[in-house]
């Protein structure tokens, strides 16, 4: 008996999803697969991949155009939350899989479907975000994975589609397992598992190196409004092409490239190899903006505030009550976070130069050392005396 009648399943179009439709139907017994492709900006022919999803047997194949809400939806309040996982990887994949889940949910309630399904492995993170995801958006759909239980090699998965009609692959294009969308690429498998092997050139292709890097600075203004990036250079632009255009910037300046040892949800470490060229510099210039226009117990707050939602994200807990309770906490620090961010790009690096805001903090005179100065040294002495007051007792009965 199958598990299931009608299935909606995530479909990119590669190998794995491919097989998944005629494995549902011939070992699972369902009895018919609706397949969903998703346009994120990953550049793929989404005609060709819907039309291939009816080849391998696919009763439906759907496809819908999400770049604008993963980046308003997604992508911004991950920018607010300064979320970098590990304190470097700012989750360009991750932040899409809740978006497609809930698509994925939304098409299952559309069709009558009464599960829906991935093409994900056992050892990897998307399997926890996809299954809490769709759980948590409708318990009563079943979630099947395939390929976490068929324990077939590639060699064998291939051969598998062979027999339903599916081509082989004339050839590996890349060892690489890759995943594409507007907020970045990530790379993994091959020799990137040797995690003390440099990574080839050829695994890069959003960011140039830096030797390939133009000898001159690149400088670019970005216009934050409540924590929002919404324009570059003064010009006000549309979301997607905020992303687009300072991709290309960055990425021609070396800007953005990530090698790291991760800590999965699963309990394995991973050598991956990320490219967010636009993303890594709106959260490094959105910070920049924050040290501006927020208090220091704020800004001290927020620190933690930020690793508890990173860690939230990467570990698919999107859709949960404390990511929406720290999402009322961030935005509330955000109402004065407007400005402009100058930030200099050369050869991989990203720094800013420059930041105002008709919000900032910042007061020169009581910062300034030359003349002009308005702070009261005298009360310093004061100050120290009462701060210090707990540590000067505790000397005091430690010597006794």
């Amino acid at each position: 008996m199958g598990r299931a009648k009608k299935v909606v399943l995530a479909y990119s179009g590669g190998v794995d999803t491919s097989v998944c439709i005629p494995y549902l139907i011939h070992e699972w017994g369902v009895e018919s697969v609706v397949t969903l492709a998703v346009d994120l900006g990953q550049g793929a022919e989404l005609d060709a991949i819907q039309a291939k999803a009816l080849t391998a047997g696919a009763e439906q194949s759907l496809v819908r155009d999400a770049i604008r809400e993963l980046i308003t939806d997604y992508a911004f309040p991950a920018i607010q939350a300064n979320a970098l996982y590990e304190n470097r990887y700012p989750l360009s994949t991750a932040l899409a899989r809740p978006l497609i889940a809930k698509l994925l949910v939304e098409v299952a309630e559309e069709v009558g479907a009464d599960a829906v399904a991935h093409g994900c492995t056992g050892k990897g993170n998307d399997q926890v975000r996809f299954d809490l995801a769709i759980t948590a958006l409708n318990p009563k759909l079943k979630v099947l994975a395939p390929a976490r239980e068929w324990g077939m090699t590639r060699e064998a998965t291939i051969a598998y589609g062979e027999r339903f009609g599916l081509p082989s692959p004339v050839k590996k294009s890349s060892p690489y397992s890759i995943d594409l969308n507007i907020l970045g690429r990530s790379a993994e498998a091959g020799i990137l598992e040797d995690a003390n092997l440099e990574p080839p050139e050829e695994v890069y292709a959003l960011t140039k190196s830096v030797q390939d890097a133009p000898a001159d600075p690149t400088y670019v203004e970005i216009e934050f409004e409540q924590g929002i990036p919404v324009g570059l250079d003064g010009e006000r632009l549309d979301p997607k092409m905020l992303f687009e255009q300072l991709n290309l910037l960055a990425g021609a300046n070396g800007v953005g490239r990530i090698d790291m040892v991760e800590n999965r949800l699963v309990g394995i470490k991973s050598r991956e190899i990320y490219e967010c060229p636009a993303l890594l510099v709106l959260i490094q210039a959105h910070r920049e903006l924050e040290s501006l226009t927020l208090t220091r117990d704020v800004t001290h707050y927020k620190y933690g505030i930020e690793t508890t939602y990173s860690q939230l994200v990467y570990n698919g807990l999107w859709y949960s009550p404390l990511r929406d309770a720290l999402d009322g906490f961030i935005h509330a620090t955000q109402k004065t976070v407007t400005g402009v961010v100058r930030m200099r790009l050369h050869k991989g690096q990203a720094v800013c130069v420059g930041r105002s805001s008709p919000y900032s903090l910042y007061n020169a005179e009581l910062a300034t050392y030359g003349e002009g100065d308005q702070f009261d040294h005298k009360a310093a002495e004061g100050f120290i005396y009462i701060w210090g007051l707990p540590t000067r007792v505790w000397s005091q009965s430690q010597r006794g």
